[in-house]
């Protein structure tokens, strides 16, 4: 099995399916187009936070131990075509625009962790009404916030923090059992 498969099917245990444009960019790249938008530290910070708000630091490290933002940043750049990296841009500043209009004009980075999550939970909802819409064509873009959560998740899960901390790891695995009584409360395996 190789990486391609192995975390098509991480994504399928963990109950989502991946986008089109995600699924290309875990084929191969296919974009030749930097998006310098993407490479300020604003922009890092930003989709640093965001990360954080989706898979925060609790008993396990959150998306920013795992540098999260970087892995999402080369994905973007070097595997996502011109239109899918556009949506994203201009998802990113969607969220700001939501941000300053629900919380007095202050953006994302300026509201507090509460805030972040009460967003961006508003905008996972904005994401579920686009994709049940009843006037969707086969090709329109993904929603912003579907490429957001998909790399977080992606990012996370495949780093070194995710694999180890989050997940249940054995380094060198022994026989396989395919038996193994489940706890509530359990983690799933790496």
């Amino acid at each position: 099995m190789n990486r391609r498969d192995a975390i098509r099917n991480v994504a399928i245990l963990m109950g989502t399916a991946l986008s089109a444009s995600t699924l290309a960019a875990l084929e191969g790249c296919t974009s030749g187009t930097k998006n310098y938008t993407l490479e300020t530290p604003e922009t890092k910070a930003l989709l640093a936070e965001i990360a954080e708000t989706i898979i925060p630091e609790t008993s396990t490290p959150g998306a920013k131990a795992a540098k999260v933002e970087e892995f999402i940043l080369v994905m973007v750049n070097d595997c996502y075509d011109e239109k899918a990296q556009k949506v994203f841009v201009e998802g990113l500043s969607k969220v700001n625009e939501e941000s300053k209009k629900r919380f007095s004009g202050k953006d994302f980075m300026s509201i507090t962790p509460e805030q972040r999550t009460e967003l961006l939970t508003a905008v996972d909802q904005e994401r579920i009404d686009y994709n049940k819409r009843k006037d969707k064509k086969k090709d329109d873009p993904a929603h912003y916030f579907q490429y957001m959560k998909e790399l977080t998740l992606l990012g996370y899960f495949t780093s070194e923090p995710g694999c180890t901390k989050a997940l249940r790891y054995v380094a060198v695995p022994g026989r396989f059992d395919g038996c193994v009584p489940y706890k509530k409360g359990d983690r799933a395996w790496a």
